[in-house]
């Protein structure tokens, strides 16, 4: 393999992360679990210091490193600073949460990083080998963050749920990467796009391996009907390890979709559309309307993410560059407000007590107004209600479809918008206009206060200001 010195600068952040979550490793073994707060300061600075190491080389240039295996381009360099940011908030967010439970140990913190190396790979795949190993580093590193509660029956369930599922989707991904090389010859998904685009290929056994690569990416977005592992697993983990796999990871699951099937099946489009309308329109429909049903806060986020992962696929399915930007853009802010939703969960519960109940908020407005107002403009956010940037993420990504005349999905996307308003109405409503069962203060530590303000007030923002995140999603495929 012919390794390319002088571009192997492209993949420094990688390099970098891997080293410290080395070093990371090391302390732990060393310090045992009285070293958790330096582990924590580490973890912190290796996240830091790659989102920098990010930023600082998105004006070199991209290229491909490690025999054409990687890739930088813009399309990476904003969605690895995207997880590298939204990753540090999540650490924000855990660590008092870890604290009273007596989960603050290092193995968290190595786990999320290793974990987050994983989707830096994937992000940065240009080959199916490369991101099959993103894929399971990432994978491998959840499965056991979400046994990481030994002593919780409901964990020990969802992990192995996770682990089970998480496998056989494994295996299907793998399986139709396998039917691909059978048929193309490579690995490479550029030498695959080549080949698809000179023709002569078989195209059952084309679309059939496509099937198997579709299943792949559904479950690993959590897309209907292979969303069975998602309401479980967000409801059984405790609530900081459900808080990170229902953000960073999304990204790297839409990137490995367009990785898959724009960079490498691109030319087969009319393949792959048929079955993304599917998914989409069930993940709609089915996290919606079940969603109206719950009573646990997690499980009724775990539900709405199914709809939001319905939505992202419009963007992905309308194969143009206005779509896929849209489908960005989407990803970009659910995980920004998926990121707010289960921070304020933290922010309430305390030690023996999980505020994961819709109940729990009731007459929030009176205990603190402050963090009721944080909650609303995050629900008001996705359920997609304007000026906020859950609205326009929905607006782009339902006028992508328009633009390729699938007006009966639109339609039906506008419908299950509606009917998903309210459940998040009904948190807004419990908030304000219910009496308080409970007249603790809220209490939490300063940097998170500070952290879910200033998540709340970006959403805020990014609604009244758009067009500047729109404006890099839509450069990224220009």
């Amino acid at each position: 393999m012919n390794f390319e010195v002088t571009n192997m600068i492209f993949a420094l952040p990688e390099m970098f992360m891997l080293a410290m979550a080395c070093v990371i490793l090391l302390m732990v073994a060393f310090l045992g679990d009285k070293g958790a707060n330096k582990v924590y300061a580490a973890s912190l600075f290796t996240l830091v210091v790659t989102a920098i190491f990010i930023y600082r080389g998105m004006d070199s240039g991209g290229g491909l490193t490690f025999d054409g295996t990687y890739i930088k381009d813009a399309f990476s360099d904003v969605l690895k600073l995207a997880v590298n940011v939204i990753n540090i908030a999540v650490l924000v967010y855990s660590s008092s949460y870890l604290k009273a439970r007596g989960l603050f140990k290092g193995e968290y913190y190595v786990l999320a990083i290793f974990s987050t190396l994983g989707m830096m790979i994937m992000i940065s795949a240009n080959h199916f080998l490369t991101l099959y190993l993103g894929l399971e580093l990432m994978s491998l590193c959840m499965y056991a963050m979400v046994a990481m509660h030994r002593d919780s029956k409901i964990a020990t369930e969802a992990a192995i749920k996770y682990f089970i599922l998480g496998a056989i989707a494994s295996g299907m991904l793998l399986y139709g990467m396998s039917i691909i090389y059978g048929v193309t010859g490579s690995l490479d998904l550029a030498t695959i796009a080549s080949t698809i685009q000179a023709g002569g290929l078989d195209n059952t056994v084309l679309s059939f391996g496509l099937v198997f690569l579709v299943i792949g990416i559904g479950f690993k977005l959590g897309a209907v009907p292979f969303h069975m592992w998602l309401p479980d697993v967000y409801h059984g983990a405790p609530t900081a390890v459900t808080l990170f796999i229902a953000t960073a990871p999304k990204i790297a699951a839409f990137a490995m979709a367009i990785r898959i099937l724009v960079d490498g099946l691109g030319d087969v489009q009319q393949y792959w559309q048929g079955m993304l309308i599917m998914l989409s329109v069930l993940s709609m429909i089915i996290g919606n309307v079940v969603a109206i049903a719950q009573t646990n806060l997690k499980r009724m986020l775990a539900y709405s993410t199914i709809s939001h992962v319905g939505f992202i696929l419009l963007g992905v399915l309308s194969g143009s560059q206005e779509g896929y930007a849209a489908a960005m853009f989407y990803a970009l802010v659910y995980s920004l407000m998926s990121l707010g939703g289960f921070g304020m969960i933290i922010l309430l519960s305390r030690q023996g007590f999980e505020a994961d109940t819709i109940d729990d908020y009731k007459g929030l407005s009176q205990r603190n107004p402050w963090y009721a107002l944080m909650m609303l403009i995050l629900m008001f956010s996705m359920a997609g209600i304007p000026p906020l940037v859950g609205f326009y993420a929905k607006l782009t990504v339902i006028k992508s479809i328009i633009d390729i005349n699938l007006i009966s999905v639109a339609i039906i996307a506008v419908l299950m918008s509606v009917i998903g308003a309210f459940y998040y109405l009904r948190i807004i409503k419990v908030m304000y206009f219910e009496k308080s069962d409970q007249n603790e203060p809220l209490e939490a530590p300063t940097d998170m206060r500070v952290m879910i303000s200033a998540n709340a007030l970006t959403v805020l923002a990014l609604g009244l200001f758009p067009g500047a995140l729109l404006a890099i999603c839509t450069s990224v495929f220009s």
